[in-house]
């Protein structure tokens, strides 16, 4: 595995710390199930949250909470390093809120002012001739109100992760140095360090 500098540890640590506060503070989110900061793959850290029930569907109000907390990790490097100071770590979480936003203003009908109406093809038709007539058929005003309320509701997702980690600055880093003692923590874990408890 990655062997990881200190500053990067430290770094990554308020990084997950971040999403896991998000994540625990704004309703909706599913429940904590660990966060670490033990490299996976070409994750520096990960948070993990599990569904207590299988999911066959998502209200707007959990969409919203997962963007929220998906902007968790880089808002927290933000507030504690410095604009000038965010790293590439988040660029995967920037992916996934990005393609949930559009997906949810331009599949899922939850965009006042464009409606209920689906404003992507099918993503079985690969045939390029199709796909590109296809899509001529929205219109440049139109793509440019999809690309504003994309940028809305990633905003407000940034708005809302700011608010909760401002808030909780010193929950942040409570956790941010559980996680550099302890590298993993589980849900019940992150509550005793939260809650000044000792870590049996």
């Amino acid at each position: 595995s990655m062997v990881m500098t200190e500053e990067e540890k430290a770094l990554t640590a308020y990084h997950e710390a971040g999403h896991a506060l998000v994540g625990l503070n704004v309703p909706g989110n599913d429940p904590l199930h660990k966060v670490t900061i033990i490299p996976r793959g070409r994750a520096l850290g990960v948070t993990m949250n599990l569904p207590e029930k299988d999911r066959y569907g998502w209200k707007q109000s959990e969409l919203t909470a997962k963007l929220a907390m998906m902007y968790g990790g880089r808002i927290a490097e933000e507030l504690i390093y410095g604009k000038e100071n965010v790293t590439t770590g988040a660029s995967n979480d920037i992916q996934q809120a990005t393609n949930m936003a559009r997906a949810m203003v331009t599949e899922w009908g939850m965009s006042d002012k464009l409606g209920r109406l689906r404003y992507v093809d099918n993503q079985e038709e690969v045939f390029l001739g199709h796909s590109v007539a296809r899509s001529q058929t929205i219109s440049g005003e139109t793509l440019k109100m999809i690309d504003q309320e994309i940028r809305r509701l990633i905003e407000d997702a940034e708005t809302l992760a700011r608010k909760v980690l401002t808030e909780k600055m010193d929950d942040l880093h409570k956790l941010a140095k559980g996680l550099l003692e302890y590298e993993t923590l589980s849900g019940p874990e992150v509550d005793q360090i939260l809650n000044d408890e000792t870590i049996d």
